[in-house]
């Protein structure tokens, strides 16, 4: 490397970093959208007033931006979790144009370079270790990455696909007919045109814009790591509450192409709700959920490595004792998750395969049944023996 010189006695000049150029596009959209939702709502509410319809067909408008964001957008052409008939699919294009999230072919490519590149600040698009700020919402306003920009080789298989391409290239027109023309015929129909603008228009833009944005940073700066420490992603219940399941954030990074985000009954994710109502009603299928055993090992790897590093920073006389305990009790679980589901597995085969009739006294049943009774006792097991490993450490 050539090293220039300075002659004694001068002082070295370091040209400042140049700041990508300004997307002024982007930036008067956001400045002109969110000073009317903040500004000129209020206004009009106080001056003329509004009534219970204005706000049901905001909440619908949210939700139909949102759900095509979340289970198009995202799960379907992103992750390709699951596969969707040309309806649905055209449900999602028109509704990720309402949102005005750029077009699904322009945003999967983003969205696959983050996985991608997670955490990479030259390389992911949204980068949480560059800042709440940036991951919200500044990735947007300057030209970070411009090189890229018209670059989709790596959504080729999306380019296959009619519809993605048809809004691609229509992408434009499209925004401004259902974003404006949307709004201002319900107004039209219901008798209030600027209200309906004003409300559904742009306050139900603005929110929709801030809660798919929340995904980017939000989810990667609070909540917990449940799965892996790997990259910043978290798992929030509370986060998913507001983006229609997506704040099970930490499982969706590593395990990217489940349908799911939320994979307990009880996990609020209205997205894979929808997802698994449009199987039922034959308009998707190929839903593609992960492998239960790698979830559990990977719950199980995460709770090892917290504890292991509670014990190093305590400094316990006993440290080195309790963390080998703790890693030959993990390999015994480990152990138990793997013929438990072993067993499950050949259970499920065999029903759909219609082998048995008389299922109760099947011997893979039996099987089944006895890993599932050793796996649940043991699983307690696991849990309190974790419990009691802390309550040594600290005593």
């Amino acid at each position: 490397m050539n090293k220039s010189k300075e002659p004694l006695g001068s002082v070295a000049q370091t040209e400042p970093t140049r700041k990508p150029k300004i997307i002024w596009l982007n930036v008067s959209v956001f400045v002109l959208t969110t000073t009317i939702a903040l500004i000129g709502v209020p206004l009009y509410g106080y001056l003329v007033g509004f009534d219970l319809w204005h706000w049901v067909f905001m909440i619908i408008g949210i939700g139909y931006c949102g759900m095509s964001i979340t289970a198009g957008y995202h799960r379907l052409w992103s992750h390709k979790a699951y596969k969707a008939n040309a309806v649905i699919r055209f449900f999602y294009a028109i509704g990720g144009a309402f949102a005005v999230q750029n077009s699904a072919l322009h945003w999967s490519s983003d969205h696959r370079l983050h996985h991608g590149h997670v955490d990479d600040n030259d390389k992911d698009p949204y980068s949480a270790k560059r800042g709440f700020w940036y991951s919200h919402i500044g990735w947007m306003l300057r030209e970070y990455q411009s090189h890229r920009y018209n670059d989709y080789s790596n959504v080729k298989d999306l380019q296959q696909d009619n519809i993605v391409m048809w809004q691609h290239r229509n992408y434009l027109w499209l925004t401004l007919l259902v974003n404006f023309g949307g709004p201002l015929l319900l107004g039209w129909i219901y008798g209030d045109v600027i209200g309906m603008l004003l409300v559904v228009g742009f306050l139900r833009l603005v929110i929709s814009h801030h809660v798919t944005f929340f995904i980017n940073s939000l989810a990667h700066i609070w909540g917990k790591q449940t799965y892996t420490d790997q990259n910043t992603a978290r798992d929030n219940g509370f986060i998913a509450l507001f983006t229609f399941g997506e704040g099970y954030h930490n499982f969706h990074h590593l395990f990217q192409n489940d349908y799911r985000n939320g994979i307990r009954w009880w996990h609020f994710d209205p997205t894979k709700w929808w997802i698994k109502t449009l199987s039922w009603l034959k308009l998707a299928k190929d839903l593609k959920r992960s492998d239960e055993s790698k979830i559990e090992r990977a719950k199980a790897t995460m709770l090892m490595q917290r504890n292991i590093k509670k014990l190093h920073l305590a400094g316990h006389p006993r440290s080195e004792e309790l963390i080998n305990k703790l890693k030959a009790e993990y390999e015994i679980y480990c152990q138990k998750l793997t013929e438990y589901y072993s067993a499950k597995r050949d259970w499920v085969l065999l029903q759909k395969k219609q082998l048995v009739e008389n299922y109760e006294n099947h011997e893979v049943f039996e099987k089944y049944q006895q890993w599932r009774k050793q796996l649940k006792a043991y699983r307690k097991h696991w849990i309190g023996f974790n419990r009691q490993l802390l309550l040594a450490h600290a005593a």
